[in-house]
This record gives structure tokens, C-alpha cells and sequence, in this order.
């Protein structure tokens, strides 16, 4: 293979040291425009490109942006929301030249994990994702002087730069179409309680049940996952009591289990069940029937987290960020009530 070129091969080519190559290219004042231009020739001739230890060590960054992600690494497939908000990320730091570090820390260990990439260096700035109730990583990267944009609700008093989307209209909406159609028992099933989103959304729907003067139906945690989705389904199914004509799902991937749970039931969907889920995944288009889901947008979610990182760690600062809300998309989950929730 050729050798690649170095900037002794460009400062040779253009006459000049190898310092003023650097001053060139690092755009440093000081270096007279007809040198400046030679330099430059000098270095698309050769094909010369900066190396990205070189650049880290000159402009004393990391050149990476992090993702600390707190929980169990089989999970991390199962979940339809960070591969699109990671694409969205990518979108813009290939842009800048920055690589993006996943960083996987199992419960109990989040905090060490945060102090060691601010001590090792290894990142310009974090994504604080899933915020939680009494989060403490807020407080935290700003003892570590980390820059970082919260992704997602946050509670009072934090004052870092936030990229949220708001989740409640369309829940809101979801449960006021179900009203629509006839339904009066509608329950739901939450993701994680300490997830402050996850309230967010199970708080939106026992409002839209109070504005529509129906009592709260009953409501089961799913924690986000498949698993969980389909074990508050069965408990739905099971109730002594007459189980609900519609479920709303705090994610699709719990909802398209409890579509499973129902169906091996002999339910028909949506004759004797509605379900609606939320996120909008590409599988929610091909499950049977269609999903009817809340749609949110995880690349655009991840672009404008990115660009507002990339402004913290250059500028020091960068504004919230408030996204177009998540809107309902109705699909063939959802139908009229069944005739014994009229009697």
C-alpha cells in the first residue's frame, strides 16, 4: 500500500516548516495569505488529510460525543427508540469529524462510569438519556465540568440545555379516540415508574380519561419491553372483572407483545380489543392488523440533540431545543367498542 502523506511531505512540497503547515491548517492568524494558499495546494496535491489523534492532540478535544446507556446490554436490542436517535446523531457529527461512544453501565455502576470518561478524557460531551426522578447525573456532569444536553422532560431546577419532544398530546389523543369510538374501559399499560417520560405519558392518559368523565381504568407497568407487555396483558385478560375494550401501551414493543397475547387468546383486533402503542416503529406498519401508535421522531430527536452537544462543547452553552410534538397515527388496531361495553 502507498505511504500516506505527512505534513513533512506538504511543508516539503510548499517550501515551508512544519510548523507553518500546522499554523495553515489549524487556521492560525499570523501566516501570509500567498504562503496560506501554497500550503493548501500543497496538501489536496499530496491528498494530505489530519489524522484524528493529530487534531485531538492539537485542539486538545476528544473528537467523541458519549451515550451512557444504564441497563441490562441484552435489552439494548430490544429497544425501538435509540438506533433511530442514534442515526440522528451520526447525521451530524460526521459532519463535524466527531465519533459517537456507546457506553454500556449495568445499574449501580452509572456514576463511576461518567467520572471515568470525564477523567480519562475519552469524550467532549455526553447525551443524558431515560432522565429519571431525582436524577443525579445532572449535579454530576456539571462537578465533572462535562458538557452535556439532556434528551427528554427534566425536572424543575435543572439547568442544562434540553432537546424534549412532548409525548402528552398525542397520548391524549389516543385515549380521546378511543372515547370516540365507544370505549370506556381503557386501560394502561406504563413503562418504567422512574423514568420520568414514562409518567409523563401514564399521567397524560389518566387526564384525557378525567376530561372525557370516565374513571381511571386500570393501569399495569410493562417497563418498555416485550416481556413486560405481555405479562401486563395476561393480567388484563385474567381480571375477575370484565377486562378492558381498549389498551394503550407506553411503547410499541410492549404493545405489539400484548397484540400477540390477545390474539393466542382468540381475540379479534380490534372486534373485541383496541391497542394502541407509541413510538411509531417501522414494525408498526406490518404487524396484523396495523398498529395505531403515537408517533415521535428518534432521528430528528437525535439530529437536534447532536447539533445542541456540538454547540455546548465549542460555545460553552446552547439553547433548549422544543420539538413538534408527538402526534397520533391512526392504523387498523383501533376500532368501535365491542357491544358488551355499550350495555
Amino acid at each position: 500500500m502507498p505511504r500516506r502523506p505527512t505534513i513533512a511531505d506538504v511543508a516539503q512540497l510548499a517550501g515551508v516548516s512544519r510548523a507553518t503547515v500546522s499554523f495553515v491548517l489549524n487556521n492560525r492568524p499570523g501566516v501570509a495569505l500567498a504562503t496560506q494558499q501554497r500550503v493548501r495546494s500543497a496538501a489536496e496535491e499530496l491528498g494530505w488529510t489530519p489524522s484524528r489523534s493529530a487534531r485531538a492532540l492539537s485542539t486538545g478535544r476528544a473528537r467523541a460525543v458519549g451515550l451512557v446507556l444504564t441497563r441490562e446490554p441484552e435489552l439494548i436490542g430490544t429497544d425501538p427508540f435509540f438506533p433511530g436517535f442514534m442515526a440522528g446523531i451520526e447525521t451530524v457529527i460526521s459532519e463535524t469529524g466527531d465519533g459517537l461512544m456507546l457506553q454500556m453501565s449495568r445499574p449501580g455502576d452509572e456514576v463511576e462510569t461518567y467520572r471515568r470518561l470525564a477523567a480519562d478524557r475519552r469524550v467532549d460531551g455526553v447525551f443524558l438519556t431515560d432522565l429519571r426522578v431525582d436524577d443525579p447525573r445532572p449535579a454530576l456532569v456539571t462537578e465533572l465540568g462535562l458538557p452535556a444536553v439532556a434528551v427528554g422532560p427534566v425536572e424543575a431546577g435543572t439547568d442544562l440545555p434540553t432537546v424534549n419532544l412532548d409525548d402528552r398530546p398525542a397520548v391524549r389523543g389516543a385515549v380521546q379516540h378511543l372515547v370516540e369510538l365507544g370505549h370506556r374501559d381503557i386501560a394502561y399499560v406504563a413503562g418504567p415508574e422512574q423514568f420520568v417520560h414514562a409518567r409523563r405519558r401514564r399521567q397524560a392518559w389518566a387526564d384525557a380519561l378525567a376530561e372525557a368523565g370516565l374513571p381511571c381504568g386500570p393501569l399495569m407497568t410493562g417497563g418498555f419491553t416485550a416481556a413486560g407487555g405481555a405479562q401486563a396483558t395476561r393480567a388484563l385478560l385474567d381480571r375477575r372483572t370484565a377486562s378492558p375494550t381498549a389498551i394503550v401501551y407506553g411503547n410499541d414493543l410492549s404493545a405489539t407483545a400484548g397484540m400477540a397475547v390477545a390474539q393466542e387468546a382468540g381475540l379479534r383486533l380490534p372486534g373485541d380489543l383496541s391497542v394502541v402503542g407509541f413510538d411509531d416503529v417501522p414494525l408498526a406498519t406490518w404487524t396484523s392488523p396495523p398498529l395505531t401508535t403515537c408517533r415521535s421522531n428518534p432521528v430528528s430527536w437525535g439530529r437536534a440533540a447532536a447539533q445542541a452537544l456540538v454547540e455546548v462543547v465549542e460555545q460553552g452553552t446552547a439553547a433548549d431545543v422544543e420539538l413538534d410534538p408527538a402526534t397520533l397515527v391512526i392504523r387498523g388496531s383501533t376500532g368501535p367498542a365491542p357491544v358488551r361495553a355499550a350495555q
